[in-house]
């Protein structure tokens, strides 16, 4: 998820954000010293936990579900008596802020919950854009961050390709998701002539094709491109349709992705569609219309058929009903899951201080999760299943296990 490219700051903003990136490496290189860096630590009886997140603005929908799984993590880690440090348990405070989908509110609210307010870890954002900008602020103060959706394959890495010491995510990022999609149209679909609609508005759309392409062992018979806030795809579509393809490949969001397959099917195209997490949303069936809605399958590290086999899939999916009245969208657990990872880390470092935590993410082995059992590998990449949803008259109907 996560749109890579969010176009609502002005120039002296991105200059401002330009001039703060700069040093990051340095600061990475003395963070990852551990022994210097002081770091946060939790004053009370409480941990506080911040949460940097696009509330307003063009992420907003992403942001809101990321919200909905951040606050239901808190509400029953806290119910339980809170997290475990040491011999005592210690409920957690939030300190929940707006970036408002931009950069420099981002930047922002990095530098306010990391200095002002002293957090133990943040979780957010959820763009690649936005995580990006509050790399400096957070690495500066020594406080880790758990995305829940930045999905960029450098995202966590510095320019030098040397891991960034405090950023974390808990997604798989594009290449993977990709990769994924090309081998499905391989394997289980025997695809041998695709066409490829993406979103060329976005490093995310533009990463995934990327990524399939180099894997999808057949022929890309077209490749054709749409930025967001698009509405009419029919003139892109009469191109496809002229190539008689196995399979499109449409990497990008719900909002454009649905109505492409609603024009599509109006066309008569019944070929399969393949997409991506971005289309993890029931809003996409709502958009397209339920009855065009089949023959849809997309990557996503959370599907509403876990709880047939995951534990802890089944008791978030009845707790979010319970909670919010409606079923639990993917955005929602993969917050769920940032929050539990640090959880984990601060049990296992026994200690509140976000230098130690920081080192304990990045140690995370075989944690038990809602998008599946969890590590963190040396990228600070999660380890996880992967599967690929279907869609039929607009309801999920399968989960495949893609390897």
């Amino acid at each position: 998820m996560k749109k890579t490219i969010i176009k609502m700051f002005s120039a002296a903003a991105m200059g401002a954000a330009v001039i703060a990136m700069a040093g990051c490496s340095a600061q990475g290189s003395a963070a990852a010293k551990g022994n210097s860096a002081k770091g946060n630590s939790a004053k009370g009886d409480k941990i506080k936990i911040g949460l940097n997140m696009e509330l307003s603005g063009a992420a907003a929908g992403y942001g809101e579900q990321q919200k909905q799984g951040f606050e239901l993590a808190v509400k029953q880690i806290n119910k339980d008596g809170g997290i475990k440090v040491g011999n005592k348990k210690m409920k957690v405070q939030t300190v929940v802020q707006d970036n408002k989908s931009t950069t420099s509110g981002s930047a922002s609210v990095a530098a306010q919950l990391s200095t002002k307010d002293q957090v133990t870890a943040i979780v957010g954002p959820a763009t690649t854009n936005d995580g990006t900008a509050s790399i400096p602020n957070i690495t500066k103060a020594y406080v880790p961050s758990v995305s829940p959706s930045a999905t960029d394959p450098d995202y966590t890495l510095q320019k030098n390709g040397k891991v960034q010491t405090y950023v974390f995510r808990a997604c798989f990022n594009n290449d993977l998701q990709g990769q994924t999609a090309a081998h499905f149209a391989n394997n289980q679909l025997k695809a041998k002539n695709v066409a490829i609609l993406q979103d060329n508005s976005s490093d995310y759309g533009t990463g995934l094709a990327k990524a399939f392409k180099q894997t999808f062992k057949g022929k890309i018979a077209s490749t054709q491109s749409f930025s967001e806030g698009d509405k009419d795809f029919n003139a892109l579509l009469t191109t496809i349709k002229s190539k008689h393809v196995d399979a499109i490949y449409v990497p990008g969001y719900y909002s454009e992705v649905g109505l492409i397959i609603k024009q599509a099917r109006q066309a008569g195209i019944t070929t399969p569609f393949i997409g991506s997490d971005g289309m993890a949303d029931p809003k996409l069936a709502q958009i397209a219309g339920p009855h065009n809605a089949s023959n849809i399958y997309y990557t996503t590290p959370f599907s509403t058929k876990a709880g047939d086999t995951n534990k802890v899939a089944k008791q978030f999916m009845t707790d979010f009903k319970q909670e919010y009245g409606s079923d639990a969208p993917t955005f929602s657990a993969l917050a769920y899951d940032s929050m539990l990872m640090i959880k984990q880390a601060i049990e296992d470092s026994k200690s509140t201080n976000s230098v130690k935590v920081a080192q304990a993410l990045a140690k995370i082995k075989d944690m038990p999760a809602v998008t599946g059992t969890t590590s963190v590998d040396k990228h600070h990449d999660p380890e996880k299943p992967i599967v690929v949803e279907q869609l039929t008259n607009g309801k999920v109907t399968g989960a495949t296990a893609v390897k």
